[in-house]
This record gives structure tokens, C-alpha cells and sequence, in this order.
């Protein structure tokens, strides 16, 4: 009796609700209202019962299945279908048949908490709600409703179960967890609002689920009583706050769980779905919801144990609700109701409000004038470059930081980490370490016990452990195991600790110590997605925004949530997220196929960034015609002539930038051997611009060998190594030390053009690597990899890469047949460059496409990169300037520069003025432009087997593709 009392208090105390508006009805209620009383007028007691029923159906079975469903239909009068496993054109295929079956249209639901993928193969996968709740921007929210509402639409879906907006407070509830946007009311209340506005937006309707609140549970309805002893004012203030909320926003319907809660429904086992007191005292009466009421699913244990099958189905529509959700026996349940309507244990009037409430629904979706559903293009309709973008957004926006001592996140001196990852969970894990891998080195270390890994683990300062669970569903384990908790903890003791989880936040319950760890990431799924964003998050490339939904111990209360900075580096995302066309830029696969049918070159690379996303990034073909190893993304490529302005040029402009010289300065100023020569006056600004009338090149080699046989001679070459024998010209092959004072000799003393004017000269890149070694004592190849590369995670970016690269990683050059006689494979094809050990200014660098983006973002950037400045804006500028333009000179200092009229076509015709880049002869070019956020990259060894093949210049092939990537561009 004094438990009446209290619920009767609690029902007074909720009186208060705000009266709801009619969420059913549409604009035009007097039309809906007429097709509802028409229908009504004609319909007898058993097609109003039928109405009540929403029976399963699969479009994964056979035809037995098929005429149950046909068979519910014609003989039982189904109101409604819930579809379960199956694809979706299967499914509108079904749903077609079975429309064209029933006198009044079926009502078609879904369960689609995270999109079509909960049910449907083939389909799109959206994050869990438990990810969701660590959004911070619900716009985004509602754009997932407004999406996954017009996927539901596409396939004749017109209700779907979601928004789930239980309160997850126990972290042991088996059946919610991931399903929940989290344990803060005001949050779930905020995202299920927004959900709800989204995917009602199009015209199919939302419900609220699991009611009165299923989410402080550690038992599954699907398979006993879950049983929730709290108070009326708990349950008033926390489980059912986001249903008010929801109720004010014009929430559809709700779904009434199988809950065993004796503070609302004192009589012993009843369920919530089968109390009067529950669904219409409270939900109907005192909370005012006038949208349509479902049970759950009433084969669930939590309900199948209450009754049997008809008396189950009895209880529920005596309680209030509207839609038996999968019944058990149909026939039993439509003979227990009828007789309890003729029994008068209910009126005709109770029945005749819940069928004319599921008309108004149908109606409210468009079922009063059905047409069959389009079979052709489903795919397309429902996976759409749309619904990636937001996918992405929505990581992007959940991923959270929740521990970042010494702002250990975003990874910064890039040159000083010595990065391994270690996998620990037993999931899939490469997209994440390929991602990781494209910002600086990260080695993966293995070993099968903790002592040979802690071994293997000495040379590095920082760990990056990636936990990986199964991201199949919602429901699978995250828990560590016990073994995996104590590497964690010993791993932690000697290394700087980054530990990223790809699973529930609920996994960090179960570590003892978190000091020990530097840095801990939640980034909730173990989707190639997450895994790709969280990568580049940890580098910086995109900042960290999310909020912890949840609470983990005392530690990390909900809503802990440590943002961080974009160091704007290179990310990675789709050509949409630019505002450029995916189709289009696919056009460049067919170019780059007819590259190699054509044997215009083996193979390549081509990556294209904007705004400083990569958003294409392909290998082609192989390294040989012989089609025995492929392109990969990582191989490096002798980047010849491009070397001008990723090693020569970035040590000039950091010289002038430190006073060194200026543009006015003479050569013979800054290197006295000039003096009295022909480049004595030659100033920096003429050099570098090809106006100093220096000769294109000079063929140095041809005086170390023997004109007719092509053999080097033996006072030039040894074989072997020694000291004074140590240039490396290839393999094998070492240049007597002496021939590099010859080769400056022979620049000094080559003969001036006698014409005026512009020349293409990369003379001035040898002389420059003299200067760099006089001023600052060290060689050029070093001081590029401490300045630039290293800093900038530009790891292939090197001279001579059999140092520290393997063969098989090197794309071969050419077959060389008249200096060196052996295939040139990590040996630099240009022959001066050779002759200077490898290293000039002019040519000798290696590198992927990867990361000679990150010198031209870099420079796009104007000389920041990576949280670190490396040039002064004005530094770039004045580079890329055309100091000759008026003597119709295009190129810049170092730099080329757009075509002027009808000049060689140097770039696209697309591209603007205040763009630039470079070729190489190899079969290289890269090109950046300030205006357009555009960064292109094109490798390939077209010198391969010989450099007499120009048929990749002679087709203009690089500024071709060049120009589909401008016309990509859509906004």
C-alpha cells in the first residue's frame, strides 16, 4: 500500500508536463484526417486488429518465409512489417511485393541505430551513439538523422528504432553500452533532440527507446527481467529527462522496454511493457505523448517470460501501447484479443484510438498514396560521398584526449622522436600504422613475450600501443585481458607512453596505474576511419575536440576532454572534403594506365593535396617493364631536377634569410675562387632566375671515359674504395677525389652564352653546394636532412638512399649503357650529380610523393610547417618572384613559374601566376599553388630502360593531369 502511495505522488508530481503537440498529424490534417475516417468507416474488427501487429520479415530467407509473411497479411490483416537481416535490394524488392498484397498499406520499420548497416549488408555504417555523445557540434548530429533518414526513405522504411536515449551510468550493462549517447541526461537529450529534428526532417519517424530507461542495467531484456530498484525522483530526474525533452521537440513514437521497475509498477514480474500504470498512466496521461507507442519486441525473454504467447500480446495493448512489436503466435494473439474486445475487458473506442493513431502514421509518411519503391541505383542512394564526409566530420569531432602530461599530443620534434607502435587487442590495426607511417618513421615491434619486447623496445623514446577490438558491433568485448594490462604497465615504466583505444572508453576501467602513461586517446571504433583520423590527430594534422561521454573511475569524470592545436601538417580525406569532384579525378587512373600501356614509363606515383589534405594518393604500374614488382606508395624515386628546389633552394633561401648574401650579391662575392672569371658579376638574382648566360650543363663525364667503348678509364675509377678513390659514382664504380676541384674548375672556365637572356642553366646548384660546405663546414646532404627533412617527417627524402633504404624500396632509373654500364637503381641518374658522391643542388635526391609534399606544403604554407617555421614568409616570397618577367622570363629564383603566352608548357593552363614548382628529367614534377590550395606530385622513371624514351614529355602528360585535377575542382 505505501508503495501506491508513492507512485501515485510521483504520477502528481509529473502533472506539470507541457502538454505535446500532435506529432502525428501533418500540415495538411484535413486531408490526413479524411483518409484516416475513410478507411476507418470500412474497416471490420479483425482488420483493426491486424493493424495492431508489426511482424518480422527477412529478405535473407527462402520462400517459405516469404508466403508466412503473405500469409500474416492476407489472413491476419499486419499492420506493419519490421524488417531484419537481408540487403537492401532485397529488401525493396520484398517490400514492394508485399505492399502490392495488403488493402491498407504496411507500415515498414528499422531497426537503424547507426544507419541501414544494423540490419542490412552493404549498406553504411555510421559511428555508435557512445561515439556520437563525444560530439560537441549537434548539427552534425542532426545531419546524421537527416542522412540515415533519407537512406530509410530510399529502401520504404518508415519508422526507424533510434534514437536509443537510455542513460548509460552503469558501465556493466551487457546490451546498451556503445548504444548510448552516454551517462549525462542533459547530453543524451541534446543528441537524441537532434537526431530526432534530422532523420523526421525526412518524413520517416524517429522513437525514442528503451522507456522508462533501460541504461542503468546489468542484465539484457533480450534475455531475463532486467530489474531497476531506483526511486520515482531518481527515475523522474535522470531516465526519463531526455523523453520530456524529446516529447517538446515532436518525438514521433516511443519504444516501452521489457523492465522490471516496482517504483512505477508495484505488482510483482510485470514488465514496464505490460503496465498500465507505465505506459498509460505515465507515459500517455501524465508526460501527455500523443505519438504512436511500440513494445519492444515481445519474442524477448524479458516479455516471453511474463505470459504466454496471446496473453503476452493481450497485456501489452491493455497497457496502452499502440504496436505489438513481433509477437510470438499471431493467431493466438489476435483470438485472445478479440475475445477480450467481446468480453468488453477493453471498448471498441480504445482499439478504434490506437488503429487511427497508426493511420495517422501512415498517412504522416506518405502511405496514402504508395508508390512501389525504385529498384535500380539503390547503392548509389544510400552509400554517398555525402555520407563519408559526415563520417569523417563526426571522428573527427568525437575522438577525445582525456590525458596529455607535458602536452605530449600532438607529437611536435619530429626529428628527435624515435617512434615504434606495439599492437595490443586482437583486431586489425594497418590502417592505423600506414597512417601514422606517412608523418615521420614508426617502427612496429613485436616479440611473443614482454621481457624480448621490452628489449626490442630500448632504442625508441616514444611508444605509440594501439589497443584494437572488433568494430562488427556495438556489442562486442573491450575489455584488456590480464596480460595485456601488465605489458601495458611494465611498457609504460621506460618509455614516453601514447596510448590510443580503438574500442569502448569502458576499457580504461580495468588499468590500475595511469601515471605511468603520458598520453591516453579514446578513439571509441576500430574503423579504418578512426584508425586514419586518430593517426593524423596524433601528429597534429587535425586537433583533438571530443568530450568523454562517460565516467572512467575518479579519473576521467564525463565531459574531460583536452583539445589540442593543428600543427598543419599534410592530413589525408576524401577530394569532397576540398570541394573538388571524386569522379573526375578518377580520370587521372585511366592517364596514368595508358602511361604504362603506351611504355611512356614502368610506373609512378601521383598524389594531389588541397588546402593541405591529400585527398588522391595513388602508386601505378611497376618498377620494370618486366612487371615483376609494383609500384607501392613508400618507393622512392630519383627525383632529378626537382632536387633544385627541395635540396638546393631551401639552403640558399636560409642563407639569404640569415644575411648571408642578398639577391645583389655577386658570385665571385661568395665564392672568391669566381673571382676575375666570367661568373664573377653574375648576381645571385641572374643565377638563379637563368638570366647569367651560364651554359646548360657540362658533360664532365665524357673526358673520364673512353669515347668509343664507353669504358671509364682506370685513372679516373677504381672498382674498390679507398682513400683516394671514395666518390661513389655507382656500384662499383668510386671517382678519384681529386676530379671535384676539376668540375668547379671546368665551371669557372666554360665559356659564357655569348646571347643575352633567359637559358635553363643548373650550374649554379653545383656551385652552391660548394658555398653551403665552405660556410657552414658540413655537406649539403646533412644539413638538408637536420634542417628539413628530419624535422619534417620527410624520412625518404635523401642522397644516395642505399645508405639507409633496401634495393627492392628504389625505383630503377635507367639502364646505363654509356657511363656507368649497369642498371642505375639508388644510384642518381644525373651524371654530374654522380660525379659529386651523389649530392649536388642541381639533382642527387630520393624520395616518395608523400613527402615531397611536405616540402612543397611547406613552402605552400610560407615556410611553416608542423607546429615549426623553417622560412620567414617574406623569405618565400621573395623566391617566388619573377624579377624578368617584363623580358618575358617566367621563372622565379629557383623556382619555375607558369608559361608566359606561348612559352613550353611548363604547368597547366589553369594554374595562376603566383604558383610553382619544378620538373625532372627522370620523369618528376611537382607543382604548388598558392591561390588555388593545390599541391600536385608526379614521379616516375620514364628514363627506364633508357632516356631516349621522352614520350611522357612529348604528350605533355604531367601538365595533362594536371589539368584534370584543376577541373576537379567544384567550389
Amino acid at each position: 500500500m505505501k508503495r501506491l502511495v508513492i507512485v501515485s505522488a510521483f504520477l502528481v508530481c509529473i502533472v506539470g508536463y507541457a502538454q505535446q503537440q500532435e506529432p502525428l498529424l501533418t500540415l495538411d490534417v484535413k486531408n490526413q484526417k479524411q483518409w484516416v475516417d475513410s478507411i476507418m468507416t470500412n474497416l471490420t474488427i479483425n482488420q483493426k486488429i491486424g493493424q495492431l501487429f508489426m511482424v518480422q520479415a527477412y529478405s535473407n530467407k527462402d520462400k517459405k518465409h516469404q508466403n508466412f509473411i503473405k500469409r500474416m497479411i492476407r489472413k491476419y490483416h499486419i499492420g506493419g512489417l519490421i524488417f531484419m537481416q537481408g540487403t537492401p535490394e532485397k529488401q525493396v524488392r520484398l517490400t514492394n511485393i508485399y505492399q502490392s498484397k495488403s488493402k491498407i498499406p504496411l507500415l515498414i520499420a528499422f531497426d537503424g541505430e547507426w544507419g541501414l548497416d544494423m540490419r542490412l549488408k552493404n549498406t553504411f555504417r555510421y559511428p555508435w551513439n557512445m561515439t556520437l555523445g563525444a560530439v560537441q557540434n549537434n548539427t552534425l548530429i542532426e545531419q546524421f538523422g537527416y542522412q540515415l533518414g533519407k537512406h530509410c526513405k530510399r529502401v520504404g522504411i518508415h519508422v526507424n528504432f533510434a534514437p536509443v536515449v537510455d542513460i548509460n551510468t552503469n558501465p556493466k550493462n551487457p546490451i546498451i553500452g556503445n548504444r548510448s549517447f552516454g551517462e549525462n541526461k542533459y547530453n543524451v537529450a541534446k543528441k537524441a533532440i537532434a537526431f530526432t529534428k534530422g532523420i523526421q526532417s525526412m518524413g520517416v519517424l524517429a522513437n525514442a527507446k528503451h522507456f522508462p530507461g533501460h541504461g542503468d542495467t546489468s542484465t539484457d531484456s533480450h534475455k531475463t527481467l532486467p530489474f531497476l530498484d531506483f526511486d520515482l525522483k531518481r527515475l523522474d530526474s535522470v531516465e526519463l529527462y531526455p523523453y520530456r525533452q524529446l516529447f517538446d521537440s515532436d518525438l514521433a513514437s516511443v519504444m516501452i522496454a521489457h523492465l522490471n521497475v516496482p517504483s512505477l509498477e508495484p505488482k510483482e514480474g510485470v514488465p514496464t511493457s505490460m503496465s498500465y500504470k507505465v505506459v498509460t498512466e505515465l507515459l500517455k496521461k501524465k508526460m501527455n505523448f500523443n505519438g504512436l507507442i511500440f513494445t519492444d519486441a515481445l519474442n524477448m525473454k524479458g516479455a516471453a517470460n511474463y505470459a504466454k504467447p496471446g496473453d503476452i500480446d493481450l497485456a501489452a495493448f491493455l497497457a496502452g501501447n499502440d504496436i505489438l512489436l513481433i509477437p510470438e503466435e499471431i493467431k493466438q494473439a489476435v483470438k485472445k484479443i478479440k475475445n477480450a474486445l467481446k468480453n468488453k475487458m477493453f471498448s471498441q473506442e480504445r482499439l478504434n484510438q490506437s488503429v487511427r493513431k497508426i493511420l495517422l502514421a501512415k498517412y504522416h509518411v506518405g502511405l496514402n498514396n504508395f508508390v512501389p519503391i525504385k529498384g535500380e541505383g539503390i547503392k548509389d542512394d544510400i552509400i554517398t560521398t555525402k555520407d563519408k564526409l559526415l563520417y569523417r566530420s563526426l571522428m573527427k569531432e568525437a575522438i577525445t584526449l582525456v590525458k596529455n602530461d607535458d602536452a605530449t599530443l600532438p607529437i611536435r620534434d619530429l626529428a628527435k622522436a624515435k617512434i615504434a607502435y606495439i599492437k595490443l587487442g586482437d583486431s586489425d590495426h594497418l590502417s592505423f600504422t600506414n597512417t601514422l607511417k606517412k608523418y615521420t618513421q614508426v617502427d612496429i615491434i613485436s616479440h611473443e613475450n614482454l621481457t624480448g619486447l621490452l628489449q626490442r623496445l630500448k632504442p625508441y623514446n616514444t611508444v605509440i600501443i594501439g589497443y584494437h577490438k572488433s568494430n562488427k558491433t556495438p556489442w562486442e568485448g573491450y575489455k584488456m585481458s590480464n596480460e595485456e594490462l601488465i605489458w601495458l604497465q611494465e611498457i609504460s615504466k621506460n618509455h614516453k607512453i601514447i596510448l590510443d583505444v580503438f574500442a569502448s572508453p569502458y576499457t580504461l576501467l580495468d588499468i590500475s596505474d595511469f601515471s605511468v602513461i603520458d598520453a591516453i586517446l579514446i578513439s571509441y571504433q576500430n574503423s579504418n576511419i578512426s584508425q586514419e583520423i586518430s593517426a593524423q590527430m596524433i601528429f597534429g594534422a587535425l586537433e583533438i575536440k571530443g568530450k568523454l561521454p562517460v565516467t572512467i573511475k575518479n579519473m576521467f569524470p564525463e565531459g574531460t576532454g583536452i583539445t589540442t592545436p593543428n600543427l598543419l601538417r599534410l592530413s589525408y580525406s576524401i577530394p569532397e572534403d576540398v570541394g573538388m569532384n571524386s569522379k573526375l579525378l578518377t580520370k587521372i587512373d585511366s592517364v596514368t594506365r595508358m602511361v604504362v600501356d603506351s611504355s611512356m614509363a614502368p610506373g609512378g606515383q601521383v598524389l594531389v593535396a588541397r588546402y593541405g589534405k591529400v585527398i588522391y594518393h595513388k602508386s601505378f604500374g611497376y618498377h620494370t617493364y618486366n612487371k615483376k614488382q609494383k609500384v607501392r606508395l613508400t618507393d622512392l624515386y630519383d627525383l632529378a631536377s626537382v632536387t633544385k628546389i627541395l635540396g638546393g633552394l631551401p639552403l640558399i633561401m636560409k642563407s639569404e634569410e640569415m644575411g648571408l648574401f642578398n639577391l645583389n650579391t655577386t658570385l665571385g662575392k661568395i665564392l672568391p675562387y669566381l673571382k676575375e672569371t666570367n661568373k664573377d658579376t653574375i648576381t645571385i638574382k641572374q643565377a638563379l632566375s637563368h638570366t647569367g648566360k651560364m651554359k646548360a650543363w657540362i658533360p664532365y663525364y665524357l673526358e673520364t671515359i673512353d669515347s668509343i667503348t664507353k669504358i671509364p678509364f682506370n685513372k679516373y675509377y677504381s672498382e674498390i674504395k679507398n682513400k683516394d678513390f671514395s666518390i661513389k659514382v655507382a656500384k662499383d664504380l668510386y671517382l678519384i677525389n681529386s676530379y671535384t676541384d676539376s668540375i668547379y674548375k671546368k665551371i669557372a672556365e666554360t665559356p659564357q652564352r655569348a646571347e643575352m637572356g633567359y637559358k635553363y642553366s643548373g650550374l649554379v646548384f653545383y656551385l652552391f653546394k660548394k658555398y653551403i660546405k665552405n660556410t657552414f663546414s658540413k655537406e649539403m646532404d646533412y644539413l638538408d636532412n637536420e634542417e628539413f627533412y628530419k624535422p619534417l617527417g620527410a624520412t625518404t627524402l635523401t642522397y644516395n638512399p642505399l645508405n639507409k633504404f633496401n634495393k627492392s624500396e628504389i625505383v630503377p632509373s635507367e639502364v646505363d649503357n654509356y657511363f656507368r654500364n649497369q642498371t642505375l637503381q639508388g644510384h642518381v641518374h644525373d651524371m654530374g650529380a654522380a660525379m659529386m658522391n651523389g649530392v649536388s643542388g642541381n639533382a642527387g635526391l630520393f624520395g616518395n610523393s608523400n613527402d615531397v609534399a611536405k616540402m612543397m606544403q611547406m613552402y605552400l604554407q610560407e615556410g611553416y610547417y608542423g607546429g615549426k617555421r623553417y622560412f620567414e614568409s617574406k623569405t618565400i616570397h621573395k623566391f617566388n618572384h619573377r624579377y624578368y618577367e617584363s623580358d618575358s622570363i617566367r621563372r622565379g629564383l629557383g623556382f619555375d613559374k607558369p608559361q608566359l603566352n606561348s612559352e613550353d608548357k611548363a604547368t597547366s593552363k589553369y594554374a595562376s601566376t603566383n604558383s610553382f614548382g619544378h620538373s625532372g628529367f627522370t620523369g618528376t614534377y611537382t607543382w604548388a599553388d598558392p591561390e588555388t590550395g593545390i599541391l600536385y606530385v608526379f614521379l616516375s622513371n620514364r628514363v627506364y630502360p633508357t632516356m631516349s624514351n621522352n614520350k611522357l614529355g612529348e604528350k605533355n602528360i604531367r601538365t595533362e593531369i594536371q589539368d584534370l585535377i584543376y577541373e576537379s575542382i567544384i567550389e
